[in-house]
Order: structure tokens, then C-alpha cells, then sequence
């Protein structure tokens, strides 16, 4: 009788335990939706897309050059863990006339990775803060135009964030001046929604197979 029972835990636990892994990915494994209807940069830089990308969008300002730090540590944290999965890119708007220092910036980030999937949306001043505004977040860009925080957006140009961070509460974005927070909350945020995305690729295919 013991024998039995042993077994039929043996083979019921597992079972158990994936219905419970399997049902927290599908309830608690999005990433909450905290804006929608934001801008595309392709409203003034057609060069660049936000639509089906899984974006990590920033704003580096009118002094890229002094900004080298917070780029190089959303791409060692960020980009070089995440740059490989399709449709994953880093947008950072720039306004005109920067030209000259995003090249600079762009050959010191090629020296770390490769830099395929980071572009750079030039506009003017009033088309970066319209951009910005459209986040609807509780962060202000600078006088320079510049934030240090980035901002995940998915490929249907939401804003996802989280609703209960213990810090913040609602968190809007990510400070790449900070490794920790981008060690200890932005990577975790977006493995949430490229596996939500995987996900919802893989039940797509599921249903085309029946």
C-alpha cells in the first residue's frame, strides 16, 4: 500500500508542479501595460520603427558625447544579453544636430558588440518631447532633453512597466545610470516579455498545426 502511494505521488507531483509553473506564466508572467498609443519615431525619422519591435527606447539628449556611460551599461547589461532575439532593438531619440556624436558613440559601442539592432532617431526638439510626453510617465526629460531612465515598449507601442514595485510602485522606466537596477528589475522585465511574446508565438503555432 505504501508502495502505491509513493508512486502516485511520484507521478502526480510533477504533474502538479507544471499546471503550476504553466499557470503562473500565463497569469502572472505579462509584464503590466502602463501607457498605450505611443508615438513611433517614424513619425519624423522614417530611417526607424517602433511598431512590432520589442523596444527598449531612450532619450540621450543634446550632449551624447557626457552620455557614453549610461549607453555602455544598457548595452553590457541589456543589449548584449537580449540583442540576439528577433524583433529586439534600442531606439534612442536624438535631437538634430547630434549626428556627429551618435557616430562616435555608435564606433565606442561597436568596440564592446555587435550594434545592428541599436538606431538612432533624429528629430527636433518638439518632435523628441511630443515622443516623450506620449509615454504619459511620471519621469521629466531635462533641459538638454535627456533622461537617464529607458523605457520598454512592446511591438503594439505600449509602455510596460510594473504596478508594484517595491521602491516605486508604479515604475515606468529604468535608470542606466544604476547597474543594480538594471541587473535586479530591468533584465528580469524583459525576459517577462519576450517569453510572453515566445509564448504567444508558440500557441499561434499550435493552433495553425490543428
Amino acid at each position: 500500500m505504501k508502495k502505491k502511494i509513493v508512486l502516485a505521488v511520484l507521478f502526480v507531483l510533477p504533474v502538479v508542479v507544471y499546471l503550476f509553473f504553466a499557470s503562473g506564466v500565463n497569469n502572472f508572467g505579462r509584464l503590466p501595460i502602463l501607457s498605450e498609443n505611443v508615438s513611433d519615431v517614424s513619425a519624423f525619422d522614417p530611417s526607424v520603427e517602433l511598431k512590432d519591435k520589442i523596444t527598449i527606447l531612450g532619450f540621450l539628449g543634446n550632449n551624447v558625447g557626457t552620455k557614453q556611460g549610461n549607453a555602455f551599461n544598457l548595452n553590457q547589461k541589456i543589449y548584449k544579453r537580449f540583442g540576439e532575439f528577433n524583433d529586439f532593438q534600442i531606439v534612442m531619440a536624438i535631437p538634430k544636430g547630434n549626428e556627429d556624436q551618435v557616430v562616435e558613440l555608435k564606433n565606442e559601442l561597436g568596440k564592446l558588440s555587435n550594434v545592428d539592432k541599436w538606431h538612432f532617431a533624429f528629430g527636433s526638439d518638439t518632435e523628441i518631447r511630443e515622443l516623450f510626453n506620449s509615454l504619459k510617465s511620471n519621469i521629466d526629460l531635462d533641459e538638454d532633453l535627456f533622461t537617464p531612465n529607458v523605457f520598454i515598449i512592446d511591438k503594439d507601442l505600449m509602455l510596460r512597466g510594473r504596478t508594484d514595485d517595491e521602491d516605486e510602485g508604479v515604475k515606468y522606466g529604468f535608470d542606466t545610470s544604476s547597474v543594480a537596477e538594471l541587473n535586479n528589475k530591468m533584465v528580469d522585465d524583459v525576459k517577462i516579455i519576450l517569453a510572453e511574446y515566445r509564448l504567444a508565438l508558440k500557441k499561434n503555432n499550435a493552433d495553425r498545426s490543428k
